[in-house]
């Protein structure tokens, strides 16, 4: 399984930027965003279920990032708005076989497949 994050790069503060995640396979159920600044622990970012409901967010990155998915192109995306040099880091994709969002959801172990990471840089 494969998870192929691109959409990374050099971005001033209060630019945006899409991140996209695209499987190789239809076999996850849920899916996250992780993030790992320099020197800094993975810290979780967004989450959400392929058969929709609920999102979760870090409060970090909330009212300012989208985490959405297109169910016919089979693609993860995250909308990064107003971004600020704090959410400089290595951006990873996460997939998961289960069906709904949980408590889970939030840790890196929630996650059974994970795609190769894209930088963000944000310049102040």
């Amino acid at each position: 399984v494969q998870l192929q994050a691109s959409g990374g790069g050099l971005v001033q503060a209060g630019g945006s930027l899409r991140l996209s995640c695209a499987p190789s396979e239809r076999t996850f159920t849920s899916y996250g965003w992780f993030r790992q600044p320099p020197g800094k622990e993975r810290e979780f970012v967004a989450a959400i279920a392929w058969n929709g409901g609920p999102t979760y967010y870090a409060a970090s990155v909330k009212g300012r990032f989208t985490i959405s998915r297109d169910t016919v192109q089979n693609t993860l995306y995250l909308q990064m708005n107003n971004l600020k040099p704090e959410d400089t880091a290595v951006y990873y994709c996460a997939a998961g076989v289960h069906p709904s969002l949980s408590e889970r959801s939030y840790s890196p172990t929630g996650y059974d497949a994970w795609g190769q990471g894209t930088l963000v840089t944000v310049s102040s």
